[in-house]
């Protein structure tokens, strides 16, 4: 079979993950879609292997992992290990062991859930056959194995370079619910500052302020103050907990869209329920009038045109910050905590 790209992505958006893909590599190809990942077979292999080389799992918003599939296995009911040694010696040389590691997937889908426990026994089974092998070599190998099930009777061999790939399982970040956070919502910054923000301890210090618009009940207020930070929250809500009381809080009961702070702040976090548009000419408006360094933001997406509209409101902060003169670093990502919606990360790098 020829190579194929395999992109996990949030059961629903797997149009938006094919549009994205689309739109920043448009190559000559099929789509196969199933539910919480897409297959993409290129007309040209060899430039899609090439692509795969370069591709970077952060560029994308809607992927959550990008692997490169080799070889697709119906397994038996009795004997499922055979199927795939077989397939794996019979690989092209380009794609010989050792492997660094081997993980064992499944869709994050409801279907795909139930094979959870089925993939942790089956794994330890795999690992010390390929061990036995001499297959896996964590100093010496390239590339991460990857075998991704679709179902207890069918199997993807795949791999991806660890670099470029994402380092958790089902390219998901799994994130523990702190103890005294007042809502769930705590959790989505927990990931964004994970998975979005570069060395995040030295680019969110104590002492540093930071700005929380639409803070109430104190989700995203409770992970600033975690880190050390001042805080500003602004929302005509009630805090909850120790956020409805702590030394380090401020709560303001303003509009989130009308206040400004007095003096230049280190960080603005917002997560007001808003059209995406009107919340990127916010943050924009924020940066360029030079009161922010740094911004985790959200956009709630429409139904339809999820790319569009995210293409529309990077270009509105890409058009402000441009005229203003200022560098700025954006990038993004749906993430296990979203739902209709992206978080986003802007940093100003310097002005011109």
């Amino acid at each position: 079979m020829n190579p194929a790209l395999l992109l996990y992505c949030r059961p629903g958006f797997e149009a938006d993950c094919q549009q994205e893909f689309a739109a920043r590599h448009p190559l000559d190809g099929r789509w196969q879609t199933g539910v919480g990942y897409v297959l993409f077979e290129a007309d040209d292999s060899y430039e899609l292997a090439q692509l795969h080389q370069s591709l970077d799992v952060t560029q994308l918003i809607f992927t959550r992992q990008v692997l490169l599939t080799l070889a697709k296995v119906e397994l038996g009911e009795r004997d499922r290990l055979t199927p795939i040694t077989d397939a794996l010696d019979a690989l092209d040389a380009r794609y010989a062991a050792p492997w660094q590691a081997v993980w064992l997937e499944h869709p994050d889908s409801d279907a795909g859930k139930p094979l959870s426990g089925f993939c942790k026994r089956f794994g330890a089974i795999v690992e010390a056959a390929l061990q036995k092998r001499k297959a896996l070599d964590a100093r010496r190998g390239r590339y991460r194995l990857h075998l991704f099930f679709t179902s207890m009777s069918e199997a993807w061999i795949a791999f991806a370079k660890p670099a470029l790939a994402s380092p958790w399982p089902l390219g998901i970040a799994r994130v523990r619910m702190p103890t005294g956070a007042p809502s769930r919502s705590t959790l989505k910054l927990a990931e964004a500052l994970m998975m979005l923000v570069p060395e995040v301890e030295k680019k969110m210090k104590p002492g540093m302020v930071g700005v929380d618009l639409g803070a109430a009940p104190g989700g995203w207020t409770f992970q600033l103050v975690s880190h050390g930070l001042k805080v500003f929250a602004i929302d005509n809500g009630p805090m909850k907990g120790d956020m409805a009381i702590h030394p380090h809080v401020k709560h303001l009961r303003q509009d989130g869209f009308k206040f400004r702070p007095p003096n230049p702040v280190d960080w603005l976090v917002c997560d007001m329920v808003e059209q995406p548009a009107r919340i990127a000419q916010l943050i924009a408006d924020w940066f360029t009038r030079g009161h922010v360094r740094h911004a985790v933001f959200n956009l709630k997406l429409p139904m339809k045109k999820r790319w569009a509209e995210i293409e529309r409101c990077f270009d509105l902060i890409d058009n402000a910050l441009y005229s203003a003169g200022i560098d700025y670093e954006l990038t993004a990502k749906q993430l296990y905590h979203d739902r209709e919606e992206i978080t986003c990360y802007l940093t100003r790098t310097k002005v011109r």
